[in-house]
């Protein structure tokens, strides 16, 4: 298998499960918290590193316990955490998370150190990111830090980009995507409702190819995902499956993804066992699996 090299955010998560969200300017009491490791670039890592693939992640923390916390979490999963650059005078950044019994969430981010990754760090390492045979890369770090990575790529380097938390991209990047993942609410950015209603998902695909990705995956929770490449577009279903907490799925989604393509999946299998994976995680609350229920691989 290939090796995956991750470009990205690295957050503490506090997690409330809570009855429900509170309206504005309204306090809801008798939450429950919990401490997770977290962050899209860090959580990506540790799906594609127990789906067997060698995978290091570069990306930022500060100089606090929230940061060896971090490190320390990554390790134990096998990523490779020698490129994480501990930050003096800035926190590790950090999420808040939101859980109700529907296991859906609502986040906010603190991005602290991730907002200080930037293009001289990607540059540093530019020799083994064109080495990786997958490149992911996540927008909760700087869209100059983005291109920066993309620019360091090999010819045969897989660039996966997962557009999250959604930002304008100029069709200038997106032309050097090779695998672009997004979800139902991501993708509506990429089309003009007022020409005419929001399409059907396939076909919010297929339109994100004309802004130049060669693939495009649209991830839909408990209805799976669609495909969309040169030959058309696939819905993938997903299985059935309780709900305890939704909120890293699509990072287990995207690491998974990216372990598969390192080790020459096609990508309409790869998303189909990508999508069985995001599945399994929804039954634990935070954003990675606990490590006892890895499997350690997926191929």
């Amino acid at each position: 298998m290939g090796n995956v090299f991750v470009v990205g955010s690295i957050n503490q998560d506090y997690v409330l499960v809570v009855d429900r969200r509170p309206e504005a300017g309204e306090t809801v009491t008798g939450a429950t918290l919990v401490t997770r490791c977290g962050g899209k670039g860090a959580n990506q890592a540790a799906a594609a590193a127990s789906g067997g693939a060698r995978t290091t992640i570069l990306a930022r923390v500060g100089m606090d316990g929230a940061a060896e916390a971090q490190r320390n979490d990554l390790a134990m999963r096998g990523v490779d955490v020698s490129l994480v650059i501990a930050t003096a005078d800035v926190a590790t950044g950090v999420a808040f998370v939101a859980v109700t019994p529907d296991g859906e969430s609502s986040v906010v981010v603190a991005p602290g150190a991730n907002g200080l990754l930037g293009g001289r760090d990607v540059r540093a390492v530019a020799e083994r990111i064109a080495e990786s045979a997958v490149l992911v890369i996540q927008l909760e770090i700087p869209i100059d830090t983005v291109m920066a990575a993309v620019d360091c790529c090999g010819p045969d380097t897989h660039v996966l980009l997962n557009a999250a938390p959604y930002v304008g991209l100029p069709d200038s990047l997106l032309r050097r995507i090779d695998t672009l993942v997004v979800n139902e609410h991501e993708a509506v950015s990429f089309v003009d409702p007022q020409r005419g209603g929001v399409p059907h998902t396939e076909q919010i695909a297929g339109a994100i190819l004309e802004h130049g990705p060669r693939n495009a995956v649209v991830t839909m929770g408990g209805k799976g995902a669609v495909v969309a490449g040169p030959d058309g577009s696939v819905h993938v279903p997903a299985p059935r499956v309780p709900v305890v907490d939704s909120t890293g799925a699509g990072d287990v989604f995207v690491g998974t993804l990216a372990a598969l393509l390192a080790d020459h999946q096609p990508l309409h299998q790869a998303v189909m066992i990508a999508v069985e994976r995001a599945s399994s995680s929804v039954g634990f609350v935070g954003a990675r699996l606990p490590v006892a229920t890895e499997p350690g691989s997926i191929s």
